[in-house]
């Protein structure tokens, strides 16, 4: 066993040995596998912000989550090269600081279910009307019926797409047999934004505030811990630097997507930044700049609309440049509490301009995008499409010969259709794995449900949703 360390490139199992010919580096790998991943192609029909957008220019989660891949492997070369000694522990090369940034960056949005945020929520909606299935089996003839203690209920209640995706890449990806993609032991610990079981979460600190991994993985995570040498509650290092672009990602661009989208103008965002800050002298520089940006692009000869992209461009680029230069001067600052594991504040919450413009930019995005009438609308349809899925899939889960043997004939022609349109690779997880690392039946079929609602994508929910409502009721 390698001594544990931060960079620990050792993996859940032994998996496929690589070609002769292959000089790639474990963390070159770790990208490569995640890259040609069904999960990560099936971003490009989730949401980010606008549900079931027909625009192609609007941003899905696969085109997000792209851009933070490349905002944090930009911000870790902006760290190297600035000083190299800010990592007083380095992986045997330098460089694969960017190429472990890019892939947790590519990976971080993995679990989320379909329509966005709302999908989480929804999730949670649907178990807290439905807790008495936690400690009543629902059926006289069960019984070996083991409840579901509160302690395992809240990851289903307070369902996380952060600690699915960590399920996702260790269980259900099967392309290296029992352990996922089996990427390295330091990827998947840098991937974790939150480090905590859902019954030990602490707003205060922002690796806790809420779950990272479900009860399913604790012995996954127990394994990341021992190889390198992380405890409970404590972030890899390079973590705050992915959540940092996440926070730029989203704060800047989905904003640019409202104002693809005609509901605000650069022009309404300069004027809202100019007056939140018109007597913060940290923000003069870059107001200036804004200003003389839009002065050029109006003094152009082209035509209104193409004026308007122009602006909106120069907004995107001045402000990412902004906050990342404030992310990487937080960085450089925070640096020895990093290491020491004593920060507990994101790095874009310092204080500094940057973290006052990366707040405000927020609140301008949930004002402005977030709650806008059209996202909504959408986010009411999608959560509806998921209640309703959930129902058929939960009678398709329980209603079978026997609660004892997993794989055992669904009693009705209407479970045995909706079971098999149940993911495979999900059934699989479930019917093979009769211990449930430990766990209750009962946990294992809230978890088949969650698996199989958060790997669709908003198309696929919304035609199965559509296919099954016309079998049922036709």
């Amino acid at each position: 066993m390698k001594k544990p360390s931060i960079w620990n490139t050792s993996r859940l199992s032994d998996g496929r040995p690589s070609g002769a010919q292959d000089t790639r580096r474990p963390f070159e790998q770790d990208y490569d596998r995640l890259l040609f991943s069904t999960p990560v192609r099936r971003l490009a029909d989730k949401t980010q912000v606008f549900p079931l957008e027909r625009n192609d220019s609007i941003r899905t989660r696969l085109t997000h989550s792209h851009e933070v891949s490349n905002l944090a492997r930009s911000l870790g070369n902006r760290l190297i090269r600035s000083d190299q000694n800010l990592f007083p522990t380095t992986p045997e090369s330098i460089e694969d600081i960017p190429t472990i940034l890019a892939t947790v960056g590519l990976a971080h949005d993995l679990g989320n279910p379909p329509f966005g945020h709302q999908g989480e929520a929804a999730i949670g909606r649907w178990f807290k009307k439905n807790s008495n299935i936690f400690l009543e089996p629902g059926s006289e003839r069960i019984s070996s019926f083991e409840p579901v203690v509160e302690s395992l209920q809240d990851d289903f209640l307070k369902f996380e797409g952060n600690a699915q995706t960590i399920r996702l890449l260790t269980r259900l990806q099967n392309t290296s047999g029992p352990a996922g993609l089996n990427l390295t032991s330091a990827t998947l610990a840098a991937l974790m934004k939150y480090t905590v079981r859902a019954d030990s979460r602490d707003r205060s600190h922002a690796a806790s505030k809420k779950h990272g991994f479900h009860a399913s993985e604790e012995e996954v995570v127990k394994w990341i811990r021992e190889q390198t040498g992380l405890k409970a509650g404590q972030r890899h290092p390079l973590t705050w630097i992915m959540e940092a672009c996440d926070d730029i990602a989203y704060s800047v661009l989905d904003i640019e997507d409202a104002i693809k989208k005609g509901l605000v103008s650069a022009e309404d965002l300069r004027a809202f930044i100019t007056h939140k800050f018109s007597t913060d002298e940290d923000g003069g520089g870059l107001m200036n700049q804004l200003e003389d940006d839009f002065r050029r692009a109006d003094k152009s000869k082209s035509s209104l609309s193409r004026i308007k992209e122009v602006k909106a461009s120069y907004i995107r680029t001045r402000l990412i440049e902004r906050l990342l230069t404030g992310a990487a001067r937080a960085f450089a600052l925070a640096k020895d509490e990093i290491f020491s594991h004593e920060r507990t504040a994101p790095l874009l919450d310092d204080g500094s301009f940057e973290s006052r413009l990366c707040e405000a930019l927020k609140s301008f995005a949930r004002e402005h995008a977030y709650q806008s009438p059209e996202v909504l609308k959408i986010e009411l349809q999608g959560a509806l499409v998921i209640e309703r899925l959930m129902d058929a899939m939960w009678n398709a889960i329980t209603n079978r010969n026997s609660f004892e043997d997993r794989k055992s004939r669904r009693e009705s022609p209407q479970a045995a259709f909706v079971y098999s349109k149940i993911s495979e690779s999900y059934r699989w997880q479930f019917e093979n794995n009769a211990d449930g690392h430990g766990l209750p039946t009962r946990y294992c079929e809230a978890q088949l449900l969650t698996d199989m609602i958060s790997g669709m994508t908003d198309g696929f929910a919304v035609q199965l949703d559509s296919e099954l409502t016309g079998t049922i009721c036709g």
